[in-house]
């Protein structure tokens, strides 16, 4: 009973408790807490790092596109390693 009677006043004055009870509601309880915002940035930069990977895949594939485009013995090159092509002469042995 005792500790009923020692409250600081500023826990009884109704102002601080709708502040307490406001800041309760926005950090835990509200659609877009603070959890849920922490975890959307670290998504974010998820992101953002996966679109660095993929921006740099891209560029060395247009190279390679061009390459491709601009040179017989790079397509020719291209064909036998990624296709296994062959000329109508040769025998091609694959060893894993």
């Amino acid at each position: 009973m005792r500790l009923l009677t020692h409250i600081p006043a500023f826990l009884k004055n109704k102002y601080f408790i709708a502040f307490a009870a406001f800041c309760v509601v926005i950090l835990f309880l509200d659609k877009n807490d603070f959890l849920t915002q922490m975890e959307r940035r670290k998504e974010l930069r998820s992101l953002q790092q996966s679109k660095i990977h993929y921006t740099s895949e891209i560029a060395t594939e247009r190279k390679e596109l061009e390459a491709l485009k601009n040179n017989p013995a790079t397509l020719e090159k291209y064909a036998r390693e990624k296709y296994f092509m062959k000329r109508d002469n040769e025998e091609i042995f694959i060893i894993p």
